[in-house]
């Protein structure tokens, strides 16, 4: 980043560090095609030079597109997605090991409605049970708070329930994470040269075996969404604020979330157990 960054003069609140772990996989190419994003948003702006809010909405821009502020949205559907991404902003908050939240948005973007972003204090290339845990519940905290806030819910949380379905899957057939199963993988991938190099999966395990993934991933997937509701019920107070703050300001970064989460008495860290101790934990 500092390679490309060095093009353009940028203000000191620039923050190298945060930018870089905001951009996995980005290649040299997206990296320059962000810092120029930056410099035309700086430029339209009279800027002297870019700052560190350039350099975000530049990056939200490479990653998600360009804000859609011209689409037209129901204040019912704003709400929604208020409650929604607050859901999974508080659960990620709760959460003890959980990444730090950097960003929520309801600004639409590309496809999406909304975002929370978290970004992790350093690069991960493992991830124990307990984290990988704690990223199913956050999945299903945008859900939780739909049916706890509003009492309906909407198909904005398809992608996220799609996200969980495969991470619990994966943790039961590919990394062994089931004290019920336990460490085995199901199912072997296959590389089928002549159909494009795509992968396929053969089941190499019994029907019954098949009946006790689907048991365990139902298990745990089940345990998260539940765990989740424990949470925002407990704190459903604390949801409502910061719905509303997002639908007053639109965009909140971590220290907001802070500090909106510190004037109800908590510094984040999940407050109590879950319901039932999950038997992949």
């Amino acid at each position: 980043m500092h390679v490309h960054i060095r093009k353009v003069p940028v203000s000191t609140d620039v923050d190298v560090s945060v930018l870089a772990r905001s951009t996995p996989g980005f290649t040299g190419a997206d990296l320059e095609n962000l810092v120029n994003e930056a410099a035309l948003l700086a430029a339209r702006h009279d800027k002297e030079d870019v700052n560190m809010s350039d350099l975000e909405l530049a990056k939200d821009k490479v990653m998600m597109g360009a804000e859609r502020r011209s689409m037209i949205i129901s204040d019912e559907e704003k709400r929604n997605t208020a409650y929604h991404e607050a859901g999974h902003a508080l659960v990620a908050k709760l959460l003890p090991g959980a990444d730090p939240i950097h960003k929520v948005t309801i600004i639409p973007r590309g496809m999406a409605l909304g975002l929370t972003q978290q970004l992790p204090l350093e690069e991960k290339y493992s991830y124990s049970r307990e984290y990988l845990l704690n990223n199913l519940v956050i999945l299903f905290g945008g859900r939780v708070a739909e049916e706890l806030a509003l009492e309906h819910t909407t198909t904005g949380a398809g992608n996220d329930i799609e996200k969980a379905t495969d991470l619990a899957h994966r943790m039961v057939c590919e990394w062994g994470m089931s004290d019920k199963l336990g460490p085995m993988t199901f199912g072997k991938k296959e590389e089928e040269i002549f159909l494009g190099r795509d992968f396929t999966q053969k089941a190499d395990y019994s029907k019954n075996t098949a009946i006790e993934i689907d048991a365990e991933i139902r298990r745990i997937i089940q345990e998260s969404y539940h765990r989740a509701k424990d949470l925002l019920t407990t704190h459903l107070r604390l949801l409502h604020k910061i719905a509303e703050q997002l639908l007053e300001k639109e965009v909140l970064d971590g220290s907001e979330i802070d500090a909106i989460v510190r004037a109800f008495g908590l510094n984040g860290g999940d407050p109590f157990p879950s319901r039932s101790a999950p038997a992949v934990a």
